[in-house]
């Protein structure tokens, strides 16, 4: 996957995609709220795994049932595709955990 710089234009538009994250200068951000602290846990491990898989790692900050995740590729300084995807399959396993 590509690590060129996200243009603003691009961000917006993947934004559109990803329902609860905003950016925040260079990142995409998120917080969600889990049913319960193991739920919250078990979403952590799996993104951990995930991102693990592609050598590409979310920040995650907990508080009791509330997670904040940021994306950002620290080594282009900015947004990239990989943050788009990354963004994507948290969603996923928040989704997964939430319903």
């Amino acid at each position: 996957m590509a690590r060129d710089l996200l243009h603003d234009e691009d961000i917006a538009r993947a934004l559109g995609d990803l329902p609860g994250w905003e950016r925040d200068g260079d990142s995409l951000v998120r917080t969600a709220e889990l049913p319960s602290f193991p739920a919250a846990i078990a979403v952590v491990d799996r993104v951990a795994a995930i991102a693990e898989e592609r050598d590409h790692h979310p920040d995650i900050d907990i508080r009791w049932r509330s997670l904040t995740f940021r994306c950002s590729t620290h080594s282009e300084g900015g947004i990239t595709e990989l943050d788009v995807a990354l963004a994507e399959a948290i969603s996923a396993e928040v989704e997964r955990t939430a319903s």
